[in-house]
């Protein structure tokens, strides 16, 4: 049976557009458009949609208020549909740490090849909202970091010669928060990729670092990767680790995307395995297909410890189990308790 999608934008040349790339796949079905958050209240009584796409900034109410109202009174998977600016990403994370699924960015060029790949992200995000897990996820962990004192006697030399790295897609904004606010200041070098536009990365790091005892920014290419720091890969580029003297430092390419990302996993992960080994400890979180599960099965058999998130506690539980189905991982846990399994690995 076809899913059935309902569209809500105010921008009449989108809702055509968006009918169109939607009601081109076989196994997805648009029942209405709305132009509105009102109109859209009355067409799910009637229409009963299994998934929604919204636009961020509407008419009458915005978005993120409808969002806010649908997710306490009838849950039902949304992805929304965001503009490539600052706002716009800044209004999307909160959408996401509301209950969205996932989002969308609207499409700044018209070329047959960007609106082919805009059509498959878009297809392949309603599918995955379809089953994913749904809930408001703001309360997953407190912004107070309660760990400071498990790692206090932990040596400076040991944080200097270990580093984290971790991967997620969909839902992994609230996942990577959710670990990163666990863990103490004392802790490695983390490297991070989370799927998204290159305008949502500076945004997504700036929430991070004011929420987490640890320092968080956008990678720029060249750090040295310190302990008690997160680097975060920028969306327009991969990012890998390169050894340096005793320690190791941030690289960014422009190389092709892998697995359709750019940034990608699988490169990052990669990179670890060859420059850091045995050292290494690999996350991986909830996020749809199957990027990381090749490179943390690398990092495994270079000797690193791997953790994936369990299904239970994963919005899409798509790229922890293509790991989990290669043997890439050493351990599986909710997310909940990631940061501690990680502070586990230094007693």
């Amino acid at each position: 049976m076809a899913i059935k999608v309902l569209i809500v934008d105010d921008s009449a040349l989108m809702r055509a557009m968006l009918t169109e790339i939607i009601g081109g796949a076989p196994d997805l079905e648009v029942v209405g458009s709305a132009p509105d958050a009102i109109a859209a209240r009355e067409m799910i009584k009637v229409l009963n949609p299994d998934v929604l796409t919204l636009d961020v900034e509407m008419p009458k109410m915005d978005g993120l208020e409808f969002l806010d109202r649908l997710m306490k009174l009838r849950p039902m998977p949304v992805v929304m549909i965001s503009s490539l600016t600052a706002r716009g990403s800044e209004v999307t994370l909160k959408a996401l740490e509301l209950g969205a699924v996932d989002f969308v960015a609207k499409p700044r060029a018209e070329s047959a090849a960007l609106l082919q790949c805009y059509a498959d992200e878009i297809r392949d995000k309603i599918r995955a909202a379809r089953g994913a897990r749904l809930g408001r996820r703001s309360a997953t962990a407190s912004a107070a970091p309660s760990a400071e004192v498990p790692l206090a006697g932990v040596s400076a030399r040991l944080l200097n010669d270990r580093l984290i790295a971790i991967g997620a897609s969909t839902g992994g904004t609230e996942a990577i928060k959710d670990v990163l606010v666990r863990l103490p200041t004392q802790v490695p070098g983390i490297v991070m990729v989370q799927h998204m536009p290159e305008t949502f990365t500076p945004s997504f790091a700036k929430r991070l670092d004011s929420l987490a005892a640890i320092r968080v920014v956008e990678a720029q290419g060249g750090e040295r990767i310190q302990p008690g720091h997160a680097y975060l890969a920028p969306g327009h580029s991969h990012l890998l680790v390169k050894r340096s003297g005793g320690g190791w430092v941030t690289e960014l390419s422009k190389a092709e995307p892998v697995n359709r990302h750019r940034p990608a996993v699988d490169v990052l992960f990669r990179s670890v395995a060859q420059e850091v080994g045995k050292s290494a400890i690999g996350v991986i979180l909830t996020g749809m297909g199957k990027d990381g599960a090749d490179g943390m099965l690398a990092m495994r058999q270079a000797g690193a410890w791997n953790i994936g998130q369990d299904q239970d506690s994963c919005v899409v539980y798509g790229m922890p189990r293509e790991a989990a189905q290669v043997g890439a991982l050493d351990e599986v846990a909710p997310l909940n308790t990631v940061a501690a399994r990680i502070l586990a690995r230094f007693k």
